[in-house]
């Protein structure tokens, strides 16, 4: 009796850690710090103060990226923040992830005429990087199509007609 005893904890401990591994990547790479830090070192490299985060604002992205898990669409809310969204698959497609996509512009910005490269896009990183929005919400959620959906909220908002983020 005593084996059966210690098999059925053993089995419980073996279970509880997968749980455990199978949930914990879900977090990684996801937290406000997370968020923070991939903006703050983009923004560094051109001289841009760091942002802080703001409940109001990850309250606003995680209520729209609750809207979005039907469809899973990149689909700005066209509130009153400035917005980066992004979409992936797999649970390696964290928030970590969606910023280094929009940082990834950074080379098809051309600060000396404030532009982007013809037929490339480079708005996600003028964003990222743009002086004046200084506060950062963000949130991931998981779509009902599998695809992981990603929104970051600043504010205030950048890509301002007319000026240059930095």
């Amino acid at each position: 009796m005593g084996i059966n005893l210690n098999i059925i904890k053993l089995a419980l401990h073996v279970c509880l850690l997968g749980f455990l591994f199978v949930i914990i990547p879900s977090y990684a790479q996801n937290s406000p710090q997370d968020y923070l830090n991939a903006h703050n070192a983009a923004r560094s490299q051109v001289g841009v103060g760091p942002m802080r985060w703001n409940n109001n604002l990850a309250a606003y992205a995680e209520n729209y990226a609750k809207q979005r898990q039907g469809d899973c669409n990149l689909i700005h809310s066209r509130g009153p923040y400035g917005e980066n969204l992004a979409k992936g698959s797999g649970a390696s497609f964290t928030g970590v992830r969606a910023v280094s996509l929009w940082v990834g512009e950074k080379p098809f910005y051309h600060h000396n005429s404030n532009s982007c490269a013809a037929g490339k896009v480079c708005g996600h990183y003028t964003q990222v990087v743009w002086r004046r929005s200084d506060q950062l919400g963000c949130y991931r959620t998981q779509c009902r199509n599998g695809f992981w959906f990603v929104i970051c909220s600043y504010s205030p908002p950048g890509n301002v007609a007319g000026q240059r983020p930095y």
